[in-house]
């Protein structure tokens, strides 16, 4: 076969690298060192912070250790009423204490286990201040434990928590109507939860917006029958008796309410148990009031008189015995 091209001996070169190509090649190779030495740096840097920050830390850096902790500053809800001198008492910090030696979840520990306080949080703000947020729980009802010998007052909120309270005036506490027909039960350094308030803070919260005016003169609210009947019974202080049942809403319930006390208005000096729950049939049970009956949260009584009024849903004014 007759030799072609590809049997010719082609010897190679390498390719020689001009100057300015090895130049750009040494800039990119020096710019990728630098670069992970620099990400290397920045992780070792946030490592030797992280075991400077420990509390037992003997990398710490002096001046953290020496300077002493500011008052700690509170920020609260915005109809909160705890302050920071509240604060100061509830957290109880060491005079000379710094920044860096709390134990900010043994903190909030503290101050969760305060009935009033809903959620907490804090936050140390180099060199010396720490930063308390804190939500509040409302109350929407009072309940008086212990013995006639010994007893204390207790706020109850929405949510069934019983606690102490602080901060409230004593307009905004005597406002609020007493809770009965409940047990009580310690737990801790407290009590447990009273079930279903959800649903009186719904009633006391719809009383407070349709029917201010009467809410105001609501002086117990009883839960005795609100699991076995879903009714709630409300005493006055004029000694009516009003009985709401729990399975709807209340609005309806307060709006023929408040049509029963326009008419039992019309009566000097008696009182009366209402029956709410039975929608638009209202038993209404009528006696005179007696001469103490107004000093005493009065019990359901016999009446001396009855009468049932038929509530038309359609309108206000087609109410009719």
């Amino acid at each position: 076969m007759a030799p072609t091209w590809r049997d010719i001996a082609q010897p190679m070169k390498t390719h020689a690298m001009s100057k300015g190509g090895r130049r750009r090649r040494w800039r990119v190779g020096f710019r990728q060192v630098s670069l992970g030495l620099f990400f290397l740096g920045m992780a070792w840097g946030i490592w030797m912070i992280v075991l400077a920050l420990q509390p037992d830390s003997p990398h710490r850096p002096q001046l953290v250790k020496d300077v002493p902790i500011r008052a700690p500053e509170l920020k609260t809800t915005r109809d909160g009423v705890l302050d920071d001198a509240w604060l100061g008492r509830m957290l109880a910090l060491p005079v000379g204490i710094s920044l860096m030696e709390l134990d900010l979840e043994k903190l909030r520990e503290r101050l969760l286990g305060e009935g009033q306080v809903l959620t907490a949080s804090l936050t140390r703000q180099f060199p010396d201040r720490l930063i308390v947020h804190i939500t509040e729980r409302a109350p929407v009802a009072r309940v008086r434990v212990g013995s006639a010998v010994a007893s204390r007052d207790w706020l109850v909120a929405r949510d069934g928590v019983l606690f102490l309270g602080a901060g409230y005036s004593v307009a905004l506490l005597e406002s609020m109507p007493w809770l009965g027909g409940i047990a009580v039960v310690p737990a801790g350094r407290g009590f447990r939860p009273i079930a279903r308030m959800d649903v009186v803070a719904r009633l006391l919260a719809d009383a407070q917006f349709a029917a201010e005016s009467i809410y105001r003169m609501w002086q117990v609210v009883s839960l005795a029958r609100l699991d076995s009947d879903n009714e709630i019974e409300v005493t006055m202080k004029d000694s009516t008796t009003v009985v709401f049942g729990a399975k709807g809403g209340f609005f309806v319930q307060l709006s023929n309410l408040d049509y029963m006390m326009e008419r039992l208005a019309r009566l000097p000096r008696a009182k009366a148990r209402i029956d709410l729950s039975l929608g638009r049939e209202v038993p209404v049970m009528v006696e005179p009031l007696g001469a103490n009956d107004a000093k005493k949260i009065p019990l359901p009584s016999t009446a001396a008189s009855f009468f049932n009024v038929r509530i038309n849903s359609s309108s206000k004014n087609q109410r009719e015995l």
